[in-house]
């Protein structure tokens, strides 16, 4: 009998998942004995990391897309579709279309969506580079942009937790280059007493913000957003004026999860070592989508992925799991146009920020232009 390994979700976690197991299960596949299917909602793959060079007008938008049919193996079965409803007991996903969807293993990588509507007036008062419609308007926004004060509001949850920072460091440099610093002010808001969630990326950013002169807004939990006035107003009873907002807003899971009564907020409770959903012996979930206690980030789905494949292939093999996610999360943080610095860490070491250097920044630059490798998991 045909076993069905179904992934839903075609973004970096689902189809580095179904890449990897097509090339080591290409005999099965081959012979019929084992299917992967992908139920996608959108026929584009998009990089999000490389949004975050769109505003600046330092990417093409074409260099940021391919289409996901190209990207998936050849014997990965890809279905353009929504899915509305999960149900892990009777083993079926329904979908938008009307189809239901069997399987025998299930990897759910949903992934994160943003969520504007929890702060009244922000998507109306603000730009945000997390989706392309936004990066875009925020290109607009700069290039009208003509002096005064820009705040930079961040949110909790949200993925890419260094892109924040980034797009700070990176205005940094637009402000100094178009010569317009000297009658700008850039603020940076953050919702607990520091400046990120890791203490000592936060003990880092502190240090580099003094020596650019950024400053910042710390126990910052934004409420509403008057678009008309310009002004952000916190939970804390905190006003800012603006003449820019850039915001990251909250995220959410996808709404399918949350209709399924999978996880609090999309978010799933995750065995943080095999992947698996909580209570589930062939549920698997990866990416954003999970509840773990660490970074929503392009390279922890990628560890995560590699993890859930080696699994599934022992597993449909007749073996059991043998792999284990140790947390590992690596990321390239820009700290302005021609620097940058990296942070690795895991469950169990905490991440240390070593001095930017143009060289980190280039080898950020060349992964970039790598993702389509690790999208087909080759990389």
């Amino acid at each position: 009998m045909t076993q069905k390994i179904l992934i839903v979700g075609g973004g970096l976690a689902g189809t580095i998942i179904a890449n990897g197991l097509a090339r080591q299960l290409y005999g099965e596949l081959k012979r019929g004995e084992i299917t992967v299917q992908v139920i996608g909602n959108s026929d584009t793959h998009l990089y999000q990391p490389g949004l975050l060079y769109l505003p600046f007008g330092r990417v093409r938008e074409r260099e940021l897309m391919r289409p996901e049919r190209a990207i998936l193996h050849r014997l990965v079965d890809f279905h353009l579709d929504e899915a509305t409803h999960i149900d892990v007991e009777a083993k079926v996903v329904s979908t938008r279309s009307g189809h239901e969807h069997s399987f025998d293993y299930l990897v759910l990588a949903t992934g994160s969506r943003l969520d504007f509507d929890a702060i009244p007036g922000m998507a109306a008062g603000s730009q945000c580079f997390y989706d392309l419609d936004g990066a875009r308007a925020m290109r607009d926004a700069l290039e009208n942009f003509d002096g005064g004060r820009i705040v930079v509001n961040v949110n909790v949850p949200h993925k890419c937790p260094m892109a924040p920072l980034e797009i700070t460091f990176m205005l940094r440099d637009y402000l100094a280059k178009r010569g317009i610093w000297e009658r700008s002010e850039l603020l940076y808001t953050f919702p607990i007493g520091r400046l990120h969630g890791l203490e000592p990326v936060a003990n880092w950013a502190a240090e580099h913000f003094e020596r650019l002169g950024i400053t910042s807004e710390t126990f910052f939990n934004a409420k509403t957003v008057d678009a008309q006035k310009r002004v952000v107003h916190s939970e804390e009873d905190v006003d800012l004026a603006y003449d820019l907002l850039i915001t990251i807003p909250p995220h959410r899971g996808a709404e399918v999860i949350e209709s399924s009564a999978l996880g609090d907020g999309g978010w799933i409770p995750t065995d943080r070592e095999t992947l698996l959903c909580e209570g589930a012996t062939n549920v698997f979930v990866c990416g954003d989508t999970t509840n773990l206690p660490i970074s929503k980030a392009g390279s922890t789905a990628h560890f995560e992925a590699d993890t859930i494949i080696d699994n599934l292939v022992s597993l449909v093999s007749g073996g059991k799991m043998t792999s284990r996610y140790d947390g590992k999360v690596f990321c390239f943080l820009e700290t302005g146009f021609d620097s940058g610095t990296y942070i690795w860490f895991n469950y169990e070491t905490p991440p240390h920020p070593g001095p930017p250097s143009q060289m980190i920044h280039w080898y950020k630059l060349a992964y970039n232009r790598m993702y389509w490798l690790s999208a087909r998991g080759l990389l």
